[in-house]
């Protein structure tokens, strides 16, 4: 479930250090009830509280990413653990601020974070802002989103009943052609730009249409070690989102799809109806 916050902008919560009583010592806290969402905190003063309540009684999330905004100042992350803060992000360690980080967790029904304010001499604004997804891949262990990734993208190809899963159940089901690849050495990544023939579906608006030329394209991320390379023809790419990205899930030839796809539904082992046309 996506946050849907009432405060200035839908699924954002702003928050305010200036707002707060000078020589209070109280921690200001807010709880979070859906699986994603944005904070922003600015003029970070002394501490905030964040705490993650999906509002599932169901949920069996198990990892926490967070991803920093890119004028990420003013506080650290901590993690609560057992009453114990153990730092997630550091406002000096800045190549990390550009990274998402990952952590596990024991329940998924409740997680704590503690921003701790950074000293300031002055009023000048700052802005302590971040992204957040509670996933429930247990795969992902440390604060490190390549293993988030390598869930969406584990270099083979997909089977045929995931094929017919993915379209059921990603974010995002798309046919095009590959226009280009490139490659991200340090971050160990890849972007696939591709050229959209149709959009079957999409969870947020990455592929979109370029004005100029009324063509439809989008980025899709994968990782460097699955070797990317731009080929010929059309595919049905398939995968989900993380922060606004797309990262690579099944991508059949769109043929070889639409052979699979028939003779499962001609056995009425078809999960879903899909619509070509």
């Amino acid at each position: 479930m996506r946050c849907l916050f009432v405060i200035l902008y839908k699924r954002c919560i702003f928050l305010s250090g200036l707002s707060w009583e000078p020589y209070s010592r109280a921690v200001e806290q807010v709880r979070l009830r859906c699986t994603e969402g944005f904070l922003e905190w600015m003029y970070p003063a002394r501490a905030l509280r964040v705490i993650l309540e999906p509002n599932l009684s169901s949920a069996h999330h198990t990892t926490v990413c967070i991803k920093p905004s890119s004028t990420f100042e003013g506080a650290n992350i901590y993690v609560e653990r057992a009453g114990q803060l153990h730092l997630l992000l550091s406002e000096a360690e800045k190549p990390r601020l550009r990274h998402v980080s990952c952590f596990s967790t024991r329940t998924a029904q409740r997680v704590a974070l503690f921003l701790l304010a950074s000293p300031q001499r002055d009023i000048s604004r700052k802005t302590a802002s971040f992204q957040y997804e509670l996933l429930s891949n247990q795969s992902v262990t440390g604060p490190d989103f390549q293993k988030m990734a390598l869930v969406e993208a584990m270099c083979r190809p997909c089977d045929n009943m995931e094929l017919l899963m993915a379209i059921c159940s990603n974010d995002f089901v798309v046919r095009g052609s590959i226009h280009n690849v490139t490659h991200d050495l340090e971050n160990h990544m890849s972007q696939v730009e591709v050229g959209v023939q149709r959009v079957y579906r999409q969870k947020n608006r990455v592929f979109q249409q370029d004005q100029a030329t009324g063509m439809w394209r989008g980025p899709i991320k994968t990782l460097l070690q699955c070797k990317v390379k731009k080929g010929t023809g059309d595919f049905l790419f398939t995968g989900n989102e993380h922060f606004g990205e797309a990262w690579l899930g099944c991508a059949p030839r769109f043929k070889d799809f639409r052979a699979i796809y028939q003779t499962a539904r001609e056995r009425g082992a078809n999960p879903c109806e899909f619509q070509f046309d």
